[in-house]
């Protein structure tokens, strides 16, 4: 895939929501779900796009959440959306984080060069930031699937 394609995929996620991100049940892959709302006046049913960053060899996770905040969002009442009203600080109950200011393919690095050279295949680095989490990935392949808005990775039975 050519980065102007990567390009437009990841255009297409600005302003949505991330609901899940992480390594695959089998640790190869990352996996990104972001769940897609129009206005409710459209009529238009939510959907879930299922972005898998094929043979990602670094994952990098970060809050953009300030340190400030994080001080008066310790309490556990927090994880919950219902048992967060009426508190002051962060709710991590909303289960999902607004993909603001979005993603974007990074200009070509020395370790997508070095991994590149390594495997023999080519590798990239993209960018995801939202309201709570800076991800940076380092893959080299990019599939989007729809899946049904139930998916949950990982889920427990």
């Amino acid at each position: 895939m050519d980065a102007a394609a990567f390009r437009q995929l990841l255009d297409d996620t600005f302003d949505h929501s991330v609901v899940h991100h992480g390594y695959t049940d089998y640790l190869r892959d990352y996996e990104v779900v972001v769940q897609l709302v129009a206005d409710p006046s459209t009529g238009i049913a939510p959907t879930r796009l299922r972005y898998l960053f094929r043979y990602c060899v670094e994952a990098r996770c970060e809050t953009t959440v300030p340190p400030g905040t994080w001080r008066i969002s310790l309490d556990d009442r927090l994880t919950d959306q219902e048992t967060a009203a009426d508190l002051d600080g962060y709710v991590w109950g909303v289960k999902s984080h607004v993909l603001y200011p979005g993603a974007k393919l990074l200009p070509e690095s020395e370790a997508a060069r070095r991994w590149s050279d390594a495997i023999g295949i080519d590798f990239h680095q993209v960018l995801i930031e939202t309201n709570a989490h800076r991800l940076t990935l380092l893959f080299s392949g990019l599939e989007v699937t729809q899946v049904p808005t139930a998916y949950a990775p990982m889920a427990s039975d």
